[in-house]
Parts: structure tokens; sequence; C-alpha cells
């Protein structure tokens, strides 16, 4: 349900269903079938990982997310969990969280994302409570992101809305919504924002992806009105790292890669 690249790309985290993060050393010799072994297995979920990242500027800690209803801090170097968020905690998560994003510019912050329909704001060094909790949306959260500049963080959910919340008050700043007709709303799976924060990308489950304008909250463009757009649900989508291109991919089993050229700059 998950991977993600250490941030040497020496290494691939990876989980799901089977309630366990494995890792994956680059390194490692392969077995004789060309297969890379688990270097270590990170169990103590109760509930399938839904979520992993690595902990900025380092390969030895990552958080996960579970349908357990907690998210959980790693020391990779030694299996172990150093904190749990959520669980028996009051302000916790009451459903399965299923989505985590850490902040690049103070990686002890990290916001996750529950099917009780409520984001979490964190910080590592307390996990007796969540710092925040955000309301607004009347479904499932699918999927949470960091802003650029740390101070605000991007949601998308079942109702089919995406949101914009400040980490510092509390407030929802934005709320990103196109109408639809008499159909069924679609869902929003996945989000990323562009390198300045101006524009965030926004997959659905009707196969859209919609460009948004984070200032004036309006569709710039809709990715799946153009040419050789997907044929099926959105289901993950990722900014290349200079931010010149998004790559979206698809219950279609392809992945296409959308090139911004000229219009870098502005991204």
């Amino acid at each position: 349900m998950t991977c993600a690249f250490s941030p040497t790309g020496q290494s691939v985290a990876c989980g799901g269903l089977d309630s366990v993060c494995s890792i994956f050393n680059l390194n490692s010799p392969t077995d004789k079938d060309g297969n890379l072994p688990v270097s270590r297995m990170l169990s103590g979920h109760k509930g399938y990982v839904s979520c992993c990242q690595y902990v900025p500027d380092e390969d030895t800690h990552l958080i996960t997310s579970s349908g357990d209803q907690t998210c959980v801090l790693w020391d990779i170097t030694t299996g172990l969990r150093t904190s749990v968020f959520g669980g028996e905690f009051q302000s916790g998560h009451t459903a399965d969280v299923l989505s985590v994003s850490i902040s690049g510019s103070n990686s002890r912050m990290f916001v996750s994302g529950s099917c009780d329909s409520t984001a979490r704001l964190w910080d590592t060094r307390v996990a007796s409570r969540a710092v925040r909790t955000f309301h607004g949306h009347e479904g499932d959260v699918n999927t949470v992101k960091f802003f650029p500049d740390g101070n605000r963080f991007g949601t998308g959910s079942d109702d089919g809305t995406c949101r914009l919340f400040d980490i510092r008050t509390g407030h929802q700043l934005q709320v990103y919504y196109q109408q639809h007709g008499e159909n069924e709303i679609p869902h929003v799976t996945s989000i990323a924002f562009s390198i300045s924060g101006r524009l965030l990308f926004a997959g659905y489950s009707n196969g859209d992806c919609y460009v948004w304008d984070t200032l004036l909250a309006k569709v710039v463009l809709n990715l799946g009105s153009l040419q050789n757009s997907h044929e099926g649900r959105i289901t993950c989508l990722g900014l290349s790292a200079d931010g010149s291109a998004l790559c979206t991919g698809s219950w279609d089993t392809n992945l296409k890669i959308w090139a911004f050229g000229g219009h870098r700059r502005v991204l």
C-alpha cells in the first residue's frame, strides 16, 4: 500500500496488509531469483500499514500510519518503536490513519489524515497528545501533504474537497472544490504541491487530475481532460525533485509523466 525511498536513496521502505513495514537495503546482494532480501522488519502495528515516510535527512528513522488508528516513529537501526502516536491517548485518531506527511522545515512535526474525517498535527517529542486537530472534512481524509513553507498543509478527502490548513492558528485557509453534476462526487485520492506552493495537484477517483491555483482556489488545468489521460482511478501522484514534471499512477495500470516545459519557473 505504500513505499518510500530513504533520503540517501540507499534503502526502500514498504508496507501494506501484512501490518509490517519492510526495509530493503539496495546495496544488499540479491538471491538466486534476483530479489533483494528484507534487511529489517518493523513489526508492531495491529492493522495494515497505509503510509510510510522517512524522517528528512536521515536513513535511520521513519514514521508509519496504520489501520490500527496509530502512527509510529521507528528506529530502523534497532527495529524498535521510538514513539506511538494515538492509540490509548485520547487526542489520537478514532479510525484508520491513511496518510502522514513530515514537515520539510521542522522534521519533528508531522501531520496525519484519518477515516475519522480529521487531520492531526504531532510533535515527535510529545507522543502523548496531538498538538492540534483540524476539522472541516465530511469524509475520510485520504491524503495529507505539507506546504513547502512548513507552516501549512493540504488535505484530500472522500468528500471531494482539498483543503489548506495553517498549523499555527489551526484555521482552514482554503477549500478546493469543483462543482459536479448529479453524479457521485469523485473522491480525492492524492495531492502534491508545486515547489513554490502556487499550484496544488489533486488526483481523483474518476481519473481526473486537477491543477489548482492555491491562492485563487481555481482549476488551472484538468489533466484528465487531455488526450492520453488515465482511464481509471488516480491512486497516487508525485512531483519530480526539480518541479518540472508530475507522475500519476492509476487503476488503469499505467504511470504517466506530465512535463511542464517552459512553465517550470511558475511552478
